[in-house]
């Protein structure tokens, strides 16, 4: 038996993993600027609302309770106490339901061999973690500039936080985009569940507010853990000693990976 060998090129076997990668890199680029076109493109004054939206809600919140306290819970200025809760809540909050449904929004480019479920995951996750993070340097560098009293800023510490509410919206929004599609019904059950959670996520009071006998029940909530470290961060006179980032981190990998096996072995019969 004559067997044929075919010629061996130099390095080409190391030439392959590469290729794949920026492949793969220049397709999440791609749907990341098809969503930014999509989401923002199509209507009038595109990432400005993007700003003016937390604006807004920092801005009523500010004058809804100055009206009824003296002062916040933290500091003089009810701008900041509540902008350091809620701008990291809604980082969580987007970037979980904006994952939740990203085989949903990119279910024509699923058909190309090109293109898995993890590159559509990661498109959306990171676009809108870059679109907060970048509302929030304006925002926060705004509200600070404008405060007659220097704010010394841990800075670990308000990356951890973020880091934090992030990596929870990317676990808790790919579970969700597995049992939203099989599941259809959870969707609108999960949007019934989570409606609380704004207000039992730190926005409005810290956690030392609260009576004891709830202290251990809302510990629970990885929100609270995330508004807390982000005060922290901010405020040199309080210390969230509750917060654990271990927890936080912990609920985020577990359901990343529960999300992740779950859409690896039927995201394909999903979308048909």
């Amino acid at each position: 038996m004559k067997t044929e060998f075919s010629p061996q090129v130099p390095g080409a076997r190391g030439l392959r993993h590469p290729r794949r990668r920026f492949a793969s890199v220049r397709t999440i680029v791609a749907m990341m600027l098809r969503e930014m076109v999509t989401t923002y493109g199509r209507s009038p004054g595109g990432y400005l609302w993007a700003v003016l939206e937390p604006v807004a809600a920092i801005g009523l919140l500010s004058v809804a309770f100055s009206l009824a306290f003296a002062q916040p819970s933290l500091g003089t200025s009810f701008p900041l106490f509540y902008a350091t809760a809620y701008l990291p809540y809604m980082l969580f909050h987007d970037v979980a339901n904006k994952v939740s449904a990203s085989l949903s929004f990119s279910k024509p480019l699923m058909a190309y061999p090109a293109v898995t479920y993890v590159d559509a995951l990661l498109a959306r996750f990171l676009l809108n973690v870059m679109t907060h993070v970048m509302v929030f340097a304006i925002v926060m560098s705004a509200i600070v500039g404008t405060l007659g009293s220097p704010v010394i800023v841990n800075l670990p510490g308000m990356l951890n936080a973020l880091a934090m509410a992030a990596a929870l919206g990317l676990g808790i929004g790919t579970l969700n985009c597995y049992l939203m599609l099989a599941f259809p019904a959870w969707e609108r059950l999960w949007m019934i569940l989570t409606r609380p959670l704004f207000i039992l996520s730190g926005v409005f009071f810290l956690y030392e507010d609260i009576p004891p006998e709830f202290q251990g029940i809302l510990w629970f909530n990885p929100l609270y853990h995330v508004t807390g470290a982000m005060r922290d961060a901010f405020y040199a006179t309080y210390d969230a000693a509750y917060v654990s980032p271990v927890f936080v981190y912990g609920i985020a990998a577990v359901t990343l990976a529960f999300g992740l096996m779950a859409l690896r072995n039927s995201h394909s019969e999903l979308l048909l």
